[in-house]
């Protein structure tokens, strides 16, 4: 029996009184993640990227653990629910326009103690002001440094369009701008090399466009390196008393936490290791979340059909961004359909091994976006489930 063939026969035994759909995560998978994902960060501290976990309890686990500090958020209105919740530490990746969540923050002092929110605009700064209805709690702020890779001066860019604040010079003038504003207090920087990060460089079937990513990504983190250890100095000579540097992802752990500069890594995906984070050489995980439809049709050899199973992931739409069957072994998509907002044709000889009310294991291609399909995960130790978990849908927190 391979390994995936063991898993899958543990999964269906933890999961024999229940009726699909069901979402599962593997403790030991999760924890082992959670280890390595330690080791790589060679003794800095990992805040976690709350957005691929979207589940309290996962959230308070992994936090309980040596090595993990903090959680970065994604919207202004989870950060201070999770505030609310006993989360001590919570940095908001994001700029928000969240008024109402602003006026909140600012008349609690609580909140304003533990949300750091991000800026990389005096324009933010303004609608904060205009926000406060009154409030006058010190708003923490954190800034964001632009990452992107920019080749032929600056006529190719490579990685994500997020902050608008690039140089040194540029980080300083708002850092000053932060310091000299009453009601405002700058304690952190932020840059998240996703290009680096995010992008595996093991790409199946396709060795030069790998090497390709390989060859960017190495000339990537040099460049950054070099620059983000500009801003932070130029940066703390504005605010001598900055309290942490952010960057990193789960593809780039232990690259960004070898430089001086940096302080705290984040990552979140890794916990999980979806389908996208196969593809990388620098680490390997295994796979902890995954989702089971039930075999509702045999529509003839080699062919099974399961009820749903549409689940993309954002992102550039393609085939990455697509659920993967994962067990058993060797079922593939139907070319014509892929997966259906209602059923999903699934081919391959597995197909024939199977009868109506069988589970088929699927992995997402991302990570917390699974959540948002599932109101509870069913957390499996060996061939039990030991718990079940509400994720933010199941807790009614849909924050996106």
């Amino acid at each position: 029996m391979t390994p995936r063939a063991a898993d899958r026969a543990r999964y269906d035994r933890a999961t024999a009184h229940l009726d699909a759909p069901v979402a599962i995560v593997d403790l030991e998978a999760f924890d082992d993640n959670a280890a390595d994902l330690v080791r790589r960060a060679a003794g800095k501290p990992i805040r976690v990227a709350s957005k691929s976990v979207r589940c309290r309890a996962l959230l308070e686990r992994v936090l309980a653990r040596d090595g993990f500090a903090g959680i970065m958020s994604f919207t202004l209105d989870e950060s201070l629910w999770l505030a609310r919740a006993g989360f001590d530490d919570v940095l908001l990746a994001y700029p928000s326009a969240d008024r109402a969540g602003f006026a909140e923050l600012a008349r609690d002092p609580k909140l304003a103690a533990t949300v750091t929110v991000m800026v990389d605009d005096v324009a933010q700064l303004d609608l904060i002001d205009a926000s406060r209805a009154g409030g006058a709690e010190e708003v923490r702020v954190c800034l964001e440094l632009d990452t992107a890779l920019q080749l032929l001066g600056g006529r190719v860019r490579i990685g994500a369009r997020r902050s608008p604040l690039r140089t040194p010079a540029e980080l300083a003038e708002v850092a000053r701008s932060v310091v000299r504003r009453p009601g405002f207090r700058l304690v952190g920087i932020m840059a998240y090399e996703g290009h680096v990060a995010g992008v595996g460089d093991a790409v199946a079937g396709r060795p030069l466009r790998s090497r390709a990513i390989r060859l960017m990504q190495s000339a990537a983190r040099r460049e950054l390196a070099e620059r983000r250890a500009a801003v932070v100095r130029a940066v703390r000579a504005v605010a001598p008393d900055l309290e942490f540097v952010n960057g990193g992802g789960t593809g780039s752990v232990q690259h960004t936490a070898a430089e001086d500069a940096v302080t705290e890594i984040a990552a979140g995906s890794g916990l999980f290791v979806p389908r996208l984070f196969d593809n990388y050489t620098s680490f390997s995980g295994r796979p902890a979340a995954l989702f089971a439809q039930p075999v509702v049709r045999r529509p003839g050899v080699g062919v099974v059909t399961v009820l749903g199973g549409g689940y993309p992931a954002s992102g550039v739409a393609g085939p990455d961004r697509l659920p993967v069957p994962y067990l058993p072994e060797g079922l593939r998509y139907d070319p014509q359909e892929g997966p259906g907002e209602v059923q999903t044709p699934l081919l391959g000889s597995p197909a024939d091994d199977l009868r109506i009310g069988d589970k088929v294991w699927f992995r997402h291609a991302k990570a917390g976006e699974l959540c948002e399909r599932f109101e509870s995960l069913r957390l499996v130790e060996g061939d039990r489930i030991t718990a079940t978990v509400p994720t933010y849908r199941g807790e009614g927190r849909t924050f996106l």
